[in-house]
């Protein structure tokens, strides 16, 4: 994963800029810090504010550079926006729209490996270099800049999370939300030579759930990759029953696997801290992320 996708001066589209949460997003993305560059859009190509508007992704990208895209279109139309993306060498794609079909999530995942291209999501808030930049909608009041490194299914929970460990002084140092579909294009596992690799991340924050298989599989690369850099967890869902989805499309447990317990055990066997509430997590991080940089 090439770790210039996330510099905080990418340069950024947004296609569906003409919509009515594309003009928005676009505006808040950019007052933040991202340098949005263009956007692309089968309506209209009239500018939206000083932002040129293009009719395709492969014209955006000659005219401006660009070199990663939000997608903001309705789900039905994410898997052809996407494949427009990727088709263009664009190599970061984050997709934001929840309820996208599984196979049309099956088969730009799959473009994008083949390309080299990284896909965020679907069903994701997007990624953030808290006090820089953000590329979809992260708040803005749980984002500011720290050691923590943020893996997260959950939006809403990682939010609460974010913003109760700033109010503490412990800010994050990359934000990505993975998102909770079964079929993503980046998982926990892939985030952690990104990390590791960070300077400016001292720890991992991982906002998991049940539901799958992608927190073992995440301990499994701590292990195989000797990961130095603490890693603090949490999963979600303790106290949700067998066969049942639960929110996150992903977020359902079969037989013995995708359990909170075998996730929690996996994590724990990797040397992660997994805590069993949030309001453990948020009380107990800052002092074990100090006693981690005392020399």
């Amino acid at each position: 994963m090439d770790s210039a996708l996330f510099a905080p001066d990418v340069p950024v589209i947004v296609q569906g800029i003409t919509g009515r949460a594309g003009r928005l997003h676009a505006r808040l993305m950019r007052d933040y810090g991202t340098r949005i560059v263009g956007g692309v859009s089968n309506r209209s190509t009239e500018p939206v504010g000083d932002i040129p508007v293009f009719a395709s992704c492969a014209e955006a990208m000659r005219a401006t550079g660009a070199r990663a895209s939000l997608v903001m279109t309705a789900p039905m139309g994410v898997r052809d926006a996407a494949l427009e993306a990727i088709e263009a060498g664009i190599g970061l794609v984050v997709c934001v729209a929840e309820g996208v079909p599984v196979h049309d999530s099956l088969r730009f995942v799959r473009a994008a490996r083949e390309a080299g291209a990284v896909v965020i999501g679907p069903s994701t808030p997007g990624i953030a270099v808290p006090g820089r930049m953000k590329i979809g909608f992260l708040p803005d009041v749980a984002l500011v800049p720290g050691p923590l490194g943020v893996m997260s299914k959950s939006g809403t929970l990682s939010y609460e999370i974010g913003y109760r460990l700033a109010q503490l002084g412990v800010g994050q140092s990359l934000w990505v939300g993975v998102g909770g579909d079964a079929v993503k294009g980046t998982r926990f596992a892939d985030l952690v030579p990104l990390f590791e690799a960070d300077s400016a991340t001292k720890a991992m924050l991982v906002i998991g759930e049940i539901g799958g298989t992608e927190e073992e599989e995440l301990a499994d690369t701590l292990i195989r990759h000797r990961a130095k850099k603490p890693v603090f967890a949490l999963i979600a869902g303790a106290s949700a029953p067998h066969g049942v989805m639960m929110g996150h499309a992903g977020a359902l447990v079969e037989g013995g696997r995708g359990t909170a317990q075998s996730k929690t055990e996996a994590l724990e066997r990797a040397g992660a801290h997994v805590f069993a509430t949030m309001r453990e997590l948020v009380e107990r991080v800052p002092a074990l992320l100090a006693a981690t940089a005392e020399p």
